[in-house]
């Protein structure tokens, strides 16, 4: 879908460059995780796939073409939810999804939307009445009101509760399901576990690495399993190394004769690789 080759942006009153000569594909119908801490150049980059930053080197194939050479039908391919809402707060849910609308040659089923994310009924309320939770609702709808082919979204599930979150991440599979390919950044590592095909991982305008989730935990964790069990009305743990674990006697004893309670592979989380890979933690 996408083809990013030795990609490089600087902004004019920058010493340095944002971008320095990243390289990358998204397959279509994939959701591609871009993430990093704030100031790598996630967002630079997404801007330049969306067609919002042009005075870049290197090549970037949208198809298989050129962007630079696509006009303006190239919007009618994507949407696009940015982390900070920005609606006519004077004006209703449903004239704000009028008036976008009429910016698109194909527009999708609104209210279906709005009755997917919860707001249906809260359609003609003034979007200065909504809370920061509905705004991020709104936002989402408008990013899918014009039926693309590929979804920006950054930070789409920022601010909602878990029951919404779990809606917007829903509607996000179905989107893929249906043929959609995604671009995703967020800091929210349980988000890219749940919805990520592969995750890039950005530091200091580079991409330091970029694999399935499985095969970073596999490639950063610990080949061990580690057990739980009673013993003498008390509870032990005994910790395993998965290579030839079926000829470990200790082990295979334990699983024979003792009450189990947990038993797990001891792979690293998504949010430790962040801190390795990116040497900052989630928040900062």
């Amino acid at each position: 879908m996408f083809e990013v080759k030795n990609l490089n942006f600087k902004y004019p009153k920058n010493k340095e460059s944002t971008i320095k000569g990243i390289t990358f594909h998204m397959k279509d119908g994939e959701i591609l995780g871009l993430l990093g801490p704030s100031g790598v150049g996630k967002s630079t980059t997404q801007k330049i796939l969306i067609k919002l930053l042009s005075r870049y080197d290197g090549e970037v194939l949208y198809r298989g073409k050129d962007l630079k050479t696509y006009g303006k039908d190239f919007y009618q391919d994507i949407g696009v939810g940015f982390e900070m809402p920005v609606h006519f707060s004077k004006l209703t849910a449903e004239e704000n999804l009028s008036f976008f609308k009429k910016l698109y040659k194909v527009n999708g089923d609104t209210d279906h939307l709005l009755k997917q994310v919860g707001l249906y009924e809260d359609r003609n309320k003034k979007i200065n009445e909504y809370s920061k939770g509905m705004k991020v609702r709104l936002n989402f709808v408008r990013a899918l009101l014009n039926n693309p082919k590929v979804l920006f979204l950054d930070e789409p599930t920022n601010g909602l509760d878990p029951k919404n979150a779990r809606i917007m991440k829903e509607m996000v599979k179905t989107f893929q399901k249906k043929g959609g390919t995604v671009l995703l950044t967020t800091h929210l590592m349980n988000d890219v576990d749940e919805l990520c095909d592969r995750v890039a991982f950005m530091v200091d305008g580079k991409i330091a690495e970029i694999d399935t989730p499985k095969n970073l935990k596999i490639k950063h964790g610990k080949r061990e399993v580690a057990v739980e069990y009673k013993e003498d009305n008390s509870v032990k743990k005994g910790t395993f190394n998965l290579d030839n674990l079926g000829k470990n006697e200790e082990f295979l004893e334990i699983i024979k004769s003792k009450e189990i309670i947990t038993m797990h592979s001891k792979e690293t989380s998504l949010d430790d690789i962040f801190i390795k890979v990116t040497g900052v933690k989630e928040d900062e």
